[in-house]
């Protein structure tokens, strides 16, 4: 057998991060398996899907490095992949189901339903629909025949359960008493998600259908349509959700839940991929930065938890950081250039690709994510330095702050060489004949020369610099504390 898996989003919104883990998963196990990743659109909710969110999906999972062997864009040989253009096939499906006598055209009123509702919660038991309103195959055609199709319901069967093993969670049983005579194709002609859905992984082929934990309760729904469809059933796999580090469901309350999010805030997408992929999966050592062939390798879905994982940005940034550091300098600078000078608004002059590729070491050494590096070499492509009120306010209003720019200026300009090694030994000299500690005397020429109270090394950054425009700022900024 052929492994076959799908991951099927709808684009109604952004790719969130739980959706690209389980895109992950499902093209972890393709590739662990020589499969098939199926990419499909289930895009019938018509009023919030958008090209925006779709465009957003292919380009966050491109982002993230998974590709796929068939479906929207790529092809093959199912059609568009689009939900959207196979209605007609729905609809078959739904009539062949209506003469099998696996369905039925249903006459509930939506008076009668809440009827229904109202006395299993006076019972105090489940609001099933049991198909008592279903109509005659006479009162059925009538129906058809005048122009007002009626809804089309599973008939599910009574007494009895649907048992399947989830290769995560183990064996699951769901009693029909908790499952309803459920709706597959509305009086419009439209289908309901659990039929679409079914029927594209039946056409399809899929194996394993892996996803959120979250549509484990349509599972049943989608093994009946399976069954009385006469196909075999894929093996299914639920993901836990994600929780944030309070412990409860992932969400904007948490902070950004968007992939595009992460790219745009300069995480890797290497880095992204990995913190994903051991959110509830072990590769079975002790280490957190995992290859993409050690993933591959070893992806089992046995060795996925059942238990919900933490979303932790603190350990997503440390990860990321891991990831910057093991680039080679001449990767690093490659990704930093563009973004400095998208920072500053224009293209850098040869001399500034200089300064900003002699930086970018001193930078990769302390990054967590790409978005700090063109506020760390911006003093130095700006003919003025603008000053961070918070570093100005929190460094410069000490008492050591004027002796310190005063006593750093004094030294630096007594130079005759202007290197590193210089201005340190001038400024660790000043440090001791004025008395002060490192922090307290350093801080201040940190935010006179950088802007900010955090930057790349000191003395690197005023070597950078330069004399003059170092000897400038540090008088700039003590003729503004007097």
């Amino acid at each position: 057998m052929t492994v076959r898996v799908r991951f099927a989003p709808s684009p109604t919104g952004y790719l969130h991060v739980g959706g690209g883990r389980t895109a992950l998963y499902n093209w972890l196990f393709a590739r662990h398996h020589g499969g098939v990743f199926v990419l499909r659109a289930d895009d019938t909710d018509i009023e919030r899907s958008t090209p925006e969110f779709q465009v957003d999906i292919l380009e966050s999972l491109e982002w993230l490095g998974i590709d796929w062997d068939e479906g929207i864009v790529v092809g093959g040989p199912h059609g568009t992949y689009r939900q959207t253009d196979r209605t007609a096939r729905y609809r078959a499906v739904a009539a062949d189901l209506v003469a099998s006598g696996a369905a039925y055209y249903d006459g509930a009123t939506p008076e009668q339903l809440e009827q229904i509702r109202v006395a299993a919660e006076a019972a105090e038991t489940s609001p099933v629909y049991d198909g008592r309103y279903r109509l005659s195959a006479e009162e059925a055609a009538a129906r058809l025949a005048a122009g007002n199709p009626p809804p089309v319901r599973l008939a599910v069967p009574r007494p009895g359960e649907t048992r399947f093993v989830d290769v995560v969670r183990g064996e699951i049983v769901f009693g029909h008493d908790n499952v309803d005579d459920f709706v597959i194709l509305r009086s419009d002609g439209t289908p309901i998600y659990h039929l679409a859905s079914t029927v594209d992984d039946v056409d399809y082929g899929i194996t394993h259908v892996i996803r959120g934990e979250d549509i484990l309760p349509s599972t049943p729904k989608h093994i009946l349509i399976t069954q009385a469809m006469g196909a075999p059933c894929p093996q299914y796999a639920h993901l836990s959700l994600l929780n944030g580090p309070d412990g409860k469901k992932l969400s904007k309350r948490h902070g950004d839940t968007a992939i595009r999010a992460y790219r745009d805030a300069g995480y890797l997408p290497a880095a992204v991929r990995n913190f994903l992929a051991i959110l509830g999966w072990s590769p079975g050592t002790d280490e957190e930065i995992v290859s993409l062939e050690t993933m591959i390798a070893r992806f089992e879905l046995g060795a996925v938890s059942r238990n919900p994982a933490v979303f932790d940005l603190a350990k997503l940034e440390w990860m990321n950081g891991q990831y910057l550091r093991a680039m080679s300098a001449q990767e690093f600078s490659d990704l930093a250039l563009p973004l400095v000078e998208t920072d500053l608004g224009r293209e850098l002059t040869a001399d500034e690709r200089g300064t900003v590729i002699a930086m970018a070491p001193l930078i990769q050494e302390r990054a967590k994510r790409l978005t700090e590096v063109a506020p760390q070499v911006r003093f130095l492509l700006n003919d003025e330095v603008t000053i961070e009120p918070g570093s100005w306010d929190k460094v410069m209003t000490t008492a050591e702050a004027p002796i310190a720019l005063a006593g750093a200026g004094a030294a630096l300009e007594a130079l005759a060489v202007w290197s590193v090694d210089a201005i340190e030994a001038a400024l660790r000299g000043m440090l001791a004949a004025a008395g002060l500690s490192a922090g307290k005397g350093l801080q201040p020429v940190r935010v006179a020369i950088t802007g900010s109270a955090v930057s790349p090394p000191l003395f690197e950054s005023l070597a950078a610099l330069g004399r003059e425009r170092s000897l400038a700022r540090l008088a700039a900024a003590a003729a503004r504390l007097a």
